[in-house]
């Protein structure tokens, strides 16, 4: 029951996005809210203008496989290392953007934390930089990692990478970001580890997620994609 009446809250707020925008972006722009408990999740479609100026040109370019047009603004609460609550912002695909609401609203009730998660344009779109600080990110217009000229579904707004300086990708030897060497044990029992079986890795995979800590080729513990394309 209590699902259903958010969902018709979304329904609502869509219909009427001018009652429900909270935050002080483009009137024009449509709003969509989700209110439970503490939990506050917000999308924006099309872009406020004020966060396209923010991605044009850093994470979205002009050879980006998708317009402006299909991505979200979203913004979430979430839990932090110092088991604060804070706000959470990311660019997602339009179609996904109230899905990706009601999985952080899961990790948020489950109190799994995310140190951070800003636009990867704070770091100019440098996804190792962003990676270092443990920064989740979502929405950047790239090549996959070591397959220049392929994009990554990234570039699709469909996929996300969580807490990545303690879900490492590995390939061989590389190991990525820098100094995420310790956390190549799966066993540590750190807040914000994603595991097999979790509260994380469940919210994803049911939604029809495919996880990296799953790949044989290398392992991307921090990954997980949704493939929009076919």
């Amino acid at each position: 029951m209590k699902k259903i009446a958010i969902l018709f809250a979304i329904f609502c707020s869509f219909l009427n996005a001018t009652e429900h925008n909270t935050t002080n972006y483009d009137s024009i722009t449509t709003t969509s809210t989700v209110i439970s408990g503490e939990f506050l999740g917000q999308c924006w479609n099309p872009l406020p203008e004020s966060i396209v100026k923010r991605i044009k040109g850093k994470s979205w370019n002009s050879d980006c496989p998708i317009p402006l047009e299909d991505l979200a603004y979203v913004q979430v609460s979430h839990w932090n290392y110092n088991n604060e609550i804070v706000t959470g912002e990311l660019i997602y695909h339009k179609t996904l953007a109230l899905e990706i609401i009601e999985i952080f609203q899961e990790l948020f009730e489950a109190k799994f934390p995310i140190e951070k998660m800003v636009l990867i344009d704070d770091y100019n779109a440098n996804d190792e930089l962003s990676m270092e600080d443990n920064n989740s990110s979502a929405f950047c217009s790239r090549a996959i990692t070591g397959k220049p000229g392929v994009f990554s579904k990234h570039s699709y707004g469909s996929t996300i990478d969580i807490n990545p300086l303690i879900n490492p990708y590995v390939r061989g030897s590389t190991v990525l970001p820098k100094g995420s060497e310790p956390y190549l044990d799966r066993t540590l029992d750190i807040p914000g580890l994603i595991k097999e079986g979790d509260v994380c890795y469940q919210a994803f995979i049911k939604r029809g997620y495919t996880w990296g800590g799953h790949w044989s080729s290398l392992k991307d513990y921090q990954h997980f994609e949704k493939d929009i394309t076919k």
